[in-house]
Order: structure tokens, then sequence, then C-alpha cells
């Protein structure tokens, strides 16, 4: 699979799932697109959007997107969308098969990490085929980034 780039300069980031990080070990990213109605897009560029507890999962072939809470556009009145409706994913058929058959073979999750809107203007989620921590892993994780912010805090103090 095709690693993801690093975020553009130009893009604007919308909501990241920062808890996923911490409860899976994300082995690849993939870039996706994402289709929205148009209410959906307005609200995204407001910013509120929540990912957490979110997860994709395939359904006949085509990768879905479930649970992500993108709030509802307050000046569109009747014509709203649903908060939490599932939203199809845009990916190249190869990057498809790869991330369904990873779920499929070896029990893998697909996270959504980050939602962004791109150069373009075009709404974009970075996904992540990963694999659960168990309890453990997730202190041995604590542990490191609790050592990495003291070694700072002492290169700091000593000039």
């Amino acid at each position: 699979m095709a690693k993801a780039k690093n975020q553009d300069p130009n893009s604007r980031l919308v909501a990241e799932n920062r808890k996923a990080r911490f409860n899976y070990e994300i082995l690849d990213t993939v870039e996706a697109g994402i289709m929205l109605q148009g209410t959906e897009v307005k609200s995204l560029r407001e910013g509120r959007t929540n990912l957490a507890d979110s997860y994709a999962g395939d359904s006949n072939g085509e990768l879905w997107l479930y649970n992500v809470h993108i709030p509802e556009y307050q000046k569109a009145s009747r014509f709203n969308h649903e908060l939490r409706r599932p939203r199809k994913l845009l990916l190249h058929r190869n990057e498809l098969n790869k991330l369904v058959g990873a779920i499929q073979k070896d029990g893998m999750t697909i996270v959504p990490l980050r939602m962004y809107f791109n150069a373009r203007g075009m709404a974009k989620v970075l996904i992540g085929l990963a694999r659960g921590k168990k309890v453990h892993d997730k202190r041995e994780t604590e542990k490191k980034r609790d050592w990495q912010r003291d070694k700072q805090r002492l290169m700091r103090e000593k000039g």
C-alpha cells in the first residue's frame, strides 16, 4: 500500500483522532476521499467534527466510515444531514482490496486518524490499518512518552 504523504502545508485540519494512536498500533496509512452531502461539507469547514469511536468497515466490496459525528449545519434548516450516517470512502481498487483483505484475513481494524481539506479544497480522511494494543503495550507507550517529556525538560534546564 502506498504510504500517505506527510500533511501538506496547504491543507487545513478539520479533526484528529489522537485516541486512536494510543489504543491501536498503526501499521499503514492511506489517504482516502469521502463522499459527503453539501451540508456536511459546510459543517466540516466550521471544524466541529468528532472522529472518536469511529471506524471503517467493508460492505459489498466498498469501504464505509461509521460513527463519525458531523454536527448539523445551523443555517441549513430542514435540509440537514444525519449526524452519524455511514459515509462511503473513495479509494483505488487495489488499495481497497488490500485493506479489506487485511480486515478479513488478519483481523485488523481500519480507523480514521485525521480529517482535513487538501490544497484543492477536497475533504480527505487519513485512515490507518491498525492492530489493537493490549494493556501492557499501552503502559509501555505511556512510559516512553513520559520519559521523552522528562528528557526534554532536563535538556532545557541544562541549557
